[in-house]
């Protein structure tokens, strides 16, 4: 049982999500930015890296994003308003088996709140006021991950508020989709493709979002609004058309470089 008045204080969640970030967005960072930077710059998407200001931009916002969402989940898990929702802490009221699936729906929950709300902050009278401050990263970082408005930050962040309203949910599981989410979203913005040739085109990578396809809405500022999948951007008609042809120019490079 997780008490109100625990050991779980605003702090102390704070601390926690803010080593969640650091952790796995500064893992990459530090393979592929700093230990591998010259050796594996072929296989960089964009051939440029950002520079010191961009990186400090990043994590300046991110920072403001760590304290709205340490805000909002302390809210709706470790005070009263915890009674208001779904949320409920012994495993055995739902089981094992609810456990795993509750969290991948979750992520098909996010993943199609993320593509209607990503899709409508780029709407001109929402863009400056929300989104604008994460497409100033036309080349994002890993540290691009959390970079948002406080506005947006709010949106975000609103995915579990509905959440906890919609379905049964045990806070480990939260947690455990919320790490697959900051894990999945600094592959998205890492400025590497990981998945391999073909990816793109196979049957099930064809559903699947890439760190080439957002980094392609970051560079060009438009299509390819999905998170975890593309079905939403098939089904919508906002995959951009060159998506596939850029994803196998940049997994068909080959080092140049003596070995």
């Amino acid at each position: 049982m997780i008490s109100y008045k625990g050991f779980f204080g605003w702090d102390v969640v704070l601390v926690l999500i803010l080593m969640r970030y650091v952790v796995v967005a500064g893992l990459f960072f530090i393979v592929y930015y700093k230990w591998k930077r010259s050796a594996w710059s072929f296989k960089k998407i964009q051939a440029k890296f950002p520079i010191g200001k961009d990186y400090l931009r990043e994590i300046g916002f991110s920072l403001f994003t760590v304290f709205v969402f340490t805000t909002i989940g302390y809210v709706l898990l470790f005070t009263k308003v915890r009674s208001t929702t779904l949320v409920y802490t012994q495993l055995a009221d739902y089981g094992w088996f609810y456990f795993i699936l509750s969290v991948v729906l979750m992520l098909f929950i996010h993943d199609t709140y993320f593509y209607w709300t990503h899709r409508a902050m780029h709407h001109i009278s929402l863009y400056k006021w929300f989104h604008r401050v994460h497409h100033l990263s036309t080349n994002p970082s890993p540290w691009a991950a959390y970079a948002f408005h406080p506005l947006e930050a709010i949106v975000e962040a609103c995915i579990v508020v509905l959440i906890v309203y919609v379905m049964p949910a045990h806070p480990y599981a939260i947690s455990l989709f919320l790490l697959i989410m900051m894990v999945y979203n600094v592959y998205g913005h890492l400025g590497y493709e990981l998945y391999p040739i073909g990816f793109s085109q196979s049957k099930v990578g064809k559903w699947i979002n890439t760190s080439v396809n957002h980094n392609q809405h970051h560079q060009y500022s438009s299509g390819n609004y999905g998170l975890y999948f593309l079905w939403w951007d098939r089904w919508m008609g906002t995959l951009r058309e060159d998506y596939d042809s850029r994803f196998e120019e940049v997994t068909k490079r080959n080092n140049s470089l003596p070995a």
